[in-house]
């Protein structure tokens, strides 16, 4: 089950690349690498969500995402990154973290208890 955790990082990791693409592609190629991350990321939450919780699959995948942007935008297009951005970045995170400790520990489903 971790490599599955493992392919949740890199496409959460490439919903960053393609958001970032979405925004500053500016020719035929750089719109192509973007089609192809955005193909990519979506095919790998797919397979993932076949074997883990799809809720926190999601809010894994969308967090990564959202946070990834947030500090990618700052550190590589110099867009202003505020202490509060930071704090719910972190709140966020800790949110996530929360979902990630807590997912398969729910109370058996009617099929799993016969």
């Amino acid at each position: 089950m971790n490599r599955y955790w493992g392919l949740l990082i890199v496409a959460g990791l490439s919903e960053v690349g393609w958001v970032s693409g979405l925004k500053h592609a500016n020719s035929w190629w750089t719109w192509a690498l973007t089609a192809i991350v955005i193909l990519f990321s979506f095919y790998a939450l797919i397979l993932v969500t076949k074997v883990l919780p799809v809720g926190t699959t999601y809010a894994v995948f969308t967090g990564i995402g959202a946070a990834g942007t947030v500090i990618g935008e700052s550190i590589f297009f110099d867009v202003p990154l505020s202490w509060g951005k930071l704090l719910l970045v972190v709140v966020m995170i800790i949110g996530i973290a929360g979902l990630k400790i807590t997912a398969g520990h729910s109370e058996p489903s009617a099929k799993e208890a016969n």
